[in-house]
């Protein structure tokens, strides 16, 4: 599994209307095949950041930074943040969605 964490510093001209500005964005990503996850939160700490947690089948990474939606995006997204979006993005081995946090459990 591709498991993806962007955070992205939107002016604060544009953080009300980030949800519906990416929202097209969301939806042709999900769609996608081998998309596991795609979903969006607000920091807390940095009420201007949006962050962007993002999970794909091992290969189809590929296929979402190739793909028009995601190119049509980024130009959407540029003029609306105010530096460089930082990223974390691994190769998680065996995995293929979530598992339940061992430390609380909840029957």
């Amino acid at each position: 599994m591709i498991f993806i964490v962007v955070k992205f510093p939107v002016k604060p001209e544009h953080v009300e209307q980030w949800p519906e500005t990416v929202a097209e964005f969301t939806r042709a990503t999900r769609a996608e095949p081998g998309n596991l996850w795609f979903e969006w939160s607000r920091s807390l700490e940095e009420p201007d950041t949006y962050v962007l947690v993002e999970a794909f089948h091992d290969g189809a990474a590929e296929a979402h930074v190739t793909s028009e939606h995601f190119r049509t995006a980024l130009e959407t997204m540029r003029p609306l943040v105010t530096r460089t979006p930082h990223i974390v993005s691994t190769t998680i081995e065996g995995a293929d969605g979530w598992s339940r946090m061992g430390e609380l459990q909840v029957d």
